[in-house]
């Protein structure tokens, strides 16, 4: 029986509040939307699912408020399949929210973001001591910036400590300490993110050439990041390491909805497949097509898709010699 891979994510809890319209309004303007919606969210909630649906063995620790959006966001990990044992629940602050505005009209779809986190700041160090006898149990850490940076920073030194690969996530977009990137396996920042902390610009909607991208991940590469891994949206994703920068191209769909948790998509992907056993090139293939997916749906966790989904794209699109590496998933 083939051993499924162990990931823990440490991260972020929040409650989506979607409002979509043809375009966003300008400062001062009232716009008619054309929907609402409220859905289970929050970076390290969908990234923990993302990888849990792919059939890995996922474990969650995070923090949500003694109410009914916290019941609801352990409730949705719970029936994804994730290990919900290490979510503390705060009665000092409400669940985190998520104001998501979509735009569908003529500029193509589009979204804004702004997160209230809440609850989620109240997960310290402490709450996360039982790492010291568990961490090299797993074999990937994941996290993102949604979480006080003191306890980003503990979990990272735990795990870099301990040999265990870390998955770092960069957004919302924030400075890293030195310490903390010395700590880091992966960074995976979007085109905006990489380029807010390397001080280069990207430009995900023009012409990328490897040396601006290069460009980009030496900064943070010369503070101890072995792989700057940037998604670059409609661009698909690129690899950056000190042997040089490789690309994995976007996998296009007919149809595409809402842009919201393909990143997660695609770090949630990443993760799985590469404590699965795959190259780093074969865990990026697998991520932009479960992010293809994601886009095609509505909401965040919602629109996460299977792993019998992503091998169904994947063998749509000539990508199937991939399906046979996957059986540690399944």
């Amino acid at each position: 029986m083939n051993k499924k891979p162990r990931i823990l994510v440490v991260g972020s809890f929040m409650m989506d509040l979607v409002a979509t319209a043809d375009r966003a309004p300008d400062l001062g303007e009232t716009v008619i939307g054309t929907g609402f919606r409220t859905a289970p969210g929050g970076k390290g909630a969908n990234q923990a699912v993302q990888a849990a649906r792919l059939g890995a063995d996922t474990h969650m620790a995070g923090c949500v408020g003694n109410d009914s959006f916290g019941k609801e966001m352990i409730q949705a990990l719970k029936t994804a399949g994730v290990d919900i044992s290490h979510v503390k629940i705060s009665d000092a602050h409400p669940s985190g929210v998520g104001h998501i505005e979509v735009q569908t009209g003529a500029l193509g779809v589009q979204n804004r973001i702004i997160v209230a986190p809440g609850a989620n700041y109240d997960l310290k160090p402490a709450d996360l001591d039982w790492l010291k006898k568990e961490i090299k149990s797993y074999d990937i850490v994941i996290m993102q910036l949604e979480l006080e940076m003191t306890t980003i920073e503990y979990v990272a030194s735990l795990a870099h400590d301990a040999g265990v690969p870390v998955m770092l996530n960069p957004a919302p977009a924030a400075p890293l300490p030195d310490k903390l990137l010395s700590c880091v396996t992966f960074l995976s920042p979007n085109e905006t993110e990489a380029a807010l902390l390397s001080g280069v610009k990207i430009d995900a909607g023009g012409r990328l050439s490897e040396d601006t991208l290069k460009r980009a991940s030496e900064v943070l590469m010369k503070k101890g990041v072995p792989n700057v891994m940037i998604t670059l949206g409609d661009q698909g994703a690129a690899n950056c390491t000190a042997e040089g920068v490789k690309r994995v191209p976007c996998v296009k769909m007919t149809e595409v909805k809402d842009p919201t948790a393909a990143g997660d998509s695609f770090v949630g992907a990443f993760c799985a497949g590469y404590a699965a056993g795959l190259s780093i090139a074969e865990a990026m293939t697998l991520a932009v097509h479960a992010a293809a997916i994601t886009v095609c749906g509505f909401g965040a966790i919602p629109s996460l898709p299977t792993l019998d989904r992503v091998e169904a794209l994947l063998k749509e699109r000539g990508a199937d010699a991939l399906i046979a590496k996957l059986d540690h998933l399944k």
